[in-house]
């Protein structure tokens, strides 16, 4: 499986950037789909995830509100709509898959990674 994130930018704070995630390879495998965020000198975060099978997607208490994933319908692309972005969201944004039953806002189910996309919002 491979994945590709694209999408970021600079961007002023109150502004909106709509990131997006190319799955290609096995995708008929079930997974769900993460959204992580890492800014400098801190750790990779939980964003937003969408889940394989019809369940509610997730958000950091952070981004609630604000942040919206959705995905195709052949399930090969999410993207993640980020509106009133704040300086704080800026960040290194990835997004992976994962297969198995671990929570999906935990990042360690998280297997495969795509190559992340830098936000930045100015202030």
């Amino acid at each position: 499986v491979q994945l590709q994130a694209s999408g970021g930018g600079v961007v002023q704070a109150g502004g909106s950037l709509r990131l997006s995630c190319a799955v290609s390879g096995r995708t008929f495998q079930a997974y769900d789909l993460g959204w992580f965020r890492q800014a400098p000198g801190k750790e990779r975060d939980f964003v937003a995830a969408m889940p394989w099978r019809g369940d509610r997607p997730r958000y950091a208490d952070s981004v609630m509100g604000r942040f919206a994933v959705s995905r195709n319908g052949d399930k090969d692309t999410v993207w993640l709509q980020m509106n009133n972005l704040k300086p704080e969201d800026t960040a290194v944004y990835y997004c992976a898959t994962k297969t198995d039953s671990s929570p999906i806002t935990g990042i360690s189910g998280y297997k495969k990674w795509g190559q992340g996309t830098q936000v930045t919002v100015s202030s």
